[in-house]
């Protein structure tokens, strides 16, 4: 049984310590956490520390912080020559402190804390300097997760800049469609059913013939209209480059 340490206490760490804790393939050895309290309701007491020094020599070490704070944190590390792992989308392996194996372990979703996820769907992103430490990545990954991929640092650098792209910048999406409900007294509930079927439609096809919209149809006369109704600026400059981008992609093809 590989033996696993967590340090950090934020969205992916916490889900991670769900995930292992629910399998019987790997053991939770440890969580490292600045605030315990942090974390004691998803394990026991006895198994956290907020000391470094403290952190017990395991299998697998999985640093879950901010992108920011991964260096220094690899540094604090007490022992050497252990597999440490990082999380992170764009962090390079090399930012690791190399006393110790370094290698990557991202889980490719966006995390919060309050909204429960199962990890078998998740793609999980590993990357290691050597074939044992690969094999010890995948065996834990496969423990939660049935989709593994071996990824490195720059297709794990491209990966993370479109999922910010699918993800995070279609959310913001949602909240300018929001705020365009609210000024005109509309429930942002009945886009819903648009919205799932957006999502299950690029399930089935290509983004390209799932694109809809009068960009994509060169509807001058709609896409006017709807300029000329935003008030906001930055709505209608968002409107105008997305409009572009999609008439530009139709001519690429």
């Amino acid at each position: 049984m590989i033996r696993v340490s967590i340090i950090g206490s934020g969205n992916v760490a916490q889900h991670l310590i769900q995930a292992f804790s629910k399998t019987t393939d790997i053991e939770l050895v440890q969580v490292f956490a600045r605030n315990v309290a942090s974390v004691s309701h998803l394990i026991p007491i006895e198994k956290t520390t907020s000391d470094f020094g403290e952190l017990k020599d395991v299998d697998l070490t999985i640093i879950a912080v901010t992108d920011d704070a991964i260096e220094e944190v690899s540094k604090e590390i007490p022992f050497s020559n252990k597999l440490v792992v990082h999380t992170s989308g764009s962090v390079s392996i090399e930012s690791l402190d190399c006393k110790n194996q370094q290698g990557v372990f991202y889980p490719l979703q966006t995390f919060t804390k309050s909204k429960e996820i199962s990890f078998e769907g998740i793609p999980i992103c590993i990357e290691a300097k050597n074939e044992q430490d690969f094999r010890t990545l995948e065996t834990v990954a496969n423990a939660i997760s049935n989709t593994v991929y071996k990824i490195n640092s720059e297709q794990r650098k491209a990966l993370h800049i479109a999922a910010v792209f699918v993800s995070n910048f279609v959310n913001h999406l949602y909240q300018i469609g929001n705020d365009i409900c609210i000024e005109n007294d509309l429930s942002f509930d009945i886009l819903k059913p648009l919205i799932q079927e957006t999502a299950n439609k690029i399930l089935m096809l290509s983004p390209n013939e799932a694109q809809t919209g009068p960009a994509k149809r060169k509807d001058t006369q709609i896409i006017n209209t709807h300029l000329n109704f935003l008030k906001d600026d930055n709505q209608k400059e968002i409107y105008k480059l997305l409009t572009k981008s999609i008439i530009d992609n139709g001519k690429k093809l």
